[in-house]
């Protein structure tokens, strides 16, 4: 129909025609079927490619850091304002599951035990002990200032598994957010082409139709 304008249609892939060769990177600078947002893109994806590992693994040092300055100060504190004493059960500890066992060692069980607290009272309270332990037998206990079996300070293998853990979420978290900058500047740039492609389309298609 005439004076109608077709609409646009982005120019092919070149990429899509044949394998793109590693040598083939710097003639694509010069490729006249890219434009310079194409040319753009291909610029921050090298930087993000370059930038992200060396943030992530600043960020994994940063975090890590901070994690175990927090978590072995907390554990010293700890250390200081509780009172490590020893505790006598009062009567058999659970035998399940075996003792001895690697789940046993994981395993640890409500019992009553008996012990003095830092003001010379005798006491009895709850405390997790390991499986099996028959009554009489001696465990350590932590108590604090009020004489209340308390949690004990962080071991260092907890603390070490915990520094590592904030360790590798600071990693993750800049490779997504540069997986996420590089998506948002994607779709900038696509759209900003394809408003491109219709103004110029615009200026070009009535050339090329013809009355009847």
């Amino acid at each position: 129909m005439s004076g109608v304008i077709p609409p646009a249609q982005p120019p092919p892939d070149p990429r899509h025609d044949k394998p793109v060769h590693p040598l083939s990177l710097w003639r694509w600078r010069h490729n006249p079927l890219y434009r310079y947002t194409d040319r753009l893109q291909g610029w921050i994806a090298l930087a993000l490619l370059l930038l992200v590992p060396v943030l992530g693994l600043g960020a994994m040092f940063v975090a890590g850091g901070a994690a175990q300055h927090h978590y072995r100060a907390a554990a010293e504190h700890r250390k200081e304002t509780l009172h490590r004493t020893t505790a006598v059960l009062t009567h058999d500890a659970p035998g399940h599951p075996e003792p001895g066992s690697a789940e046993a060692r994981e395993t640890r069980y409500p019992a009553t035990v008996r012990f003095t607290d830092p003001d010379g009272r005798t006491r009895t309270a709850k405390a997790e002990v390991l499986p099996g332990l028959a009554a009489g037998s001696s465990v350590h206990v932590w108590v604090d200032k009020d004489g209340a079996i308390a949690e004990p300070p962080m071991p260092d293998a907890q603390i070490r598994s915990r520094t590592m853990g904030w360790a590798l979420i600071a990693f993750v978290t800049v490779t997504l957010a540069g997986a996420a900058v590089y998506r948002c500047t994607t779709v900038v740039l696509r759209r900003r082409n394809l408003a491109e492609w219709d103004t110029e389309w615009a200026e070009t298609a009535p050339r090329w139709t013809t009355s009847p």
